[in-house]
């Protein structure tokens, strides 16, 4: 099969970075502060990792910021190369960001849900670098904003990667023993894990080992 991008997410530590990077990893994901979740983190460790992160690896700022004058602030703590808005941008003020950090990604998370999940990813894409599809729900009175280790309709999602002009991600319960099955009924460009790569909440070596390897089945 054919290797998708590899984006490590809930990374902790700046050596969960360098186990990650050993391992193969294409990007990885750093969490702000949120609502709910796994792997928050505090802006200065974001900063001393992306230092420490050699090129061609991309470091995701997870931000769950929801104005663009509030997510170009929390980058400018942080300075990743890309940003991973996980909650609705609701001054749909991307021009905004791209004027002010012209030199930033932007990849927009899509909570797959239903078919509505569908249109709302289409009409992003056209102002985004990437889209990245997951499991959470942030219609909850506690918003879930990803990490919740729970797969999704991947129906809709190989329908909304059909539909977009722009690299997918898919995120959302991917796990080394289904990655493959993922991988071929989706066909996205990226494929993001956080909890199935970890025991007891850290990063596991051999895990990840397991996951590299069923890649290149």
């Amino acid at each position: 099969m054919a290797e998708p991008r590899i984006k490590i997410c809930c990374i902790s530590s700046l050596q969960e970075a360098q186990m990650a990077i050993a391992c193969g990893a294409d990007a990885l994901g750093l969490v702000g502060a949120m609502p709910s979740g796994p792997g928050i983190i505090s802006d200065e460790l974001i900063q001393q990792i992306t230092k420490k992160t050699p090129p061609p690896i991309a470091t995701f700022l997870l931000t769950s910021q929801t104005k663009a004058v509030d997510i170009i602030a929390h980058y400018k703590k942080v300075q990743t190369t890309t940003i991973q808005i996980v909650d609705e941008l609701t001054d749909n003020a991307y021009h905004q960001i791209r004027i002010a950090l012209p030199h930033v990604k932007l990849v927009q998370v899509i909570h797959v849900i239903d078919d509505d999940s569908v249109q709302q990813a289409i009409n992003v894409s056209q102002h985004v670098d990437a889209i990245l599809l997951d499991s959470g729900n942030p219609n909850l009175k506690v918003k879930e904003l990803g990490g919740t280790g729970r797969t999704h309709n991947w129906d809709l999602s190989k329908r909304i990667r059909q539909q977009i002009a722009v690299p997918l991600f898919l995120a959302g319960g991917i796990t080394p023993q289904n990655i493959k099955q993922a991988y071929e009924h989706v066909k996205p460009f990226g494929i993001d894990l956080c909890s199935s790569v970890r025991t007891d909440g850290k990063l596991d070596k051999d895990k990840l080992i397991m996951l590299f390897k069923a890649i290149k089945i």
